[in-house]
């Protein structure tokens, strides 16, 4: 019985030593991920945007939540194919540095355009900044993600309810005669 309860004892010193390990080990990660919090937020008046228009404009802030100067030295894009994006506004409105706590005015941010043809569907984005401490850091400093549902032309409508009647009075026409 002395033997087993032995056993029993390192069982559960080797199972603390492990428990402790692992909650170091988490500490460690999420510490990491807090490290990693971007300086910069970007608050999208609209995030989400839908219609058949051929091309959509995404305005909002940029603002620094870290406790320094952060340089906006650039941008990124991740978009869904065939949809087209153009930064101009972006390189021609957005400040090149923002100081801790400060934020920029609401401005035009980038446009992106649906080319003829596109299937109907929901379509993703994220524009990401690209700047840091200097005016060459090119680490993303600020992210946001965007939809752009695409969606018929009214005129397609009105063309497929047109033929549908045009059909609809031929068939009776035919069954009348």
């Amino acid at each position: 019985m002395l033997n087993n309860d032995r056993i029993w004892e390192k069982r559960m010193k080797s199972f603390r030593n492990l428990l402790v390990l692992s909650l170091a080990a988490g500490g460690l990660l999420l510490a990491g991920t807090a490290a990693k919090a971007d300086p910069l937020t970007i608050t999208l008046d609209s995030p989400y945007q839908a219609g058949p228009q051929s091309v959509f404009t995404f305005d909002g802030t940029i603002t620094n939540t870290s406790g320094a100067t952060v340089y906006l030295n650039g941008d990124f894009f991740l978009l869904d194919s065939p949809l087209t994006y153009d930064d101009t506004d972006f390189v021609n409105n957005a400040p090149p540095t923002l100081d801790a706590g400060a934020s920029s005015p609401d401005i035009a941010l980038f446009t992106v355009t649906v080319p003829f043809g596109t299937p109907m569907g929901l379509y993703t984005g994220t524009f990401q900044i690209l700047g840091g401490g200097n005016n060459s850091a090119s680490d993303v400093v600020a992210s946001a993600n965007f939809d752009i549902q695409v969606t018929p032309e009214p005129p397609g409508f009105l063309l497929l309810a047109t033929g549908l009647l045009a059909l609809g009075f031929l068939v009776r026409r035919k069954l009348i005669a």
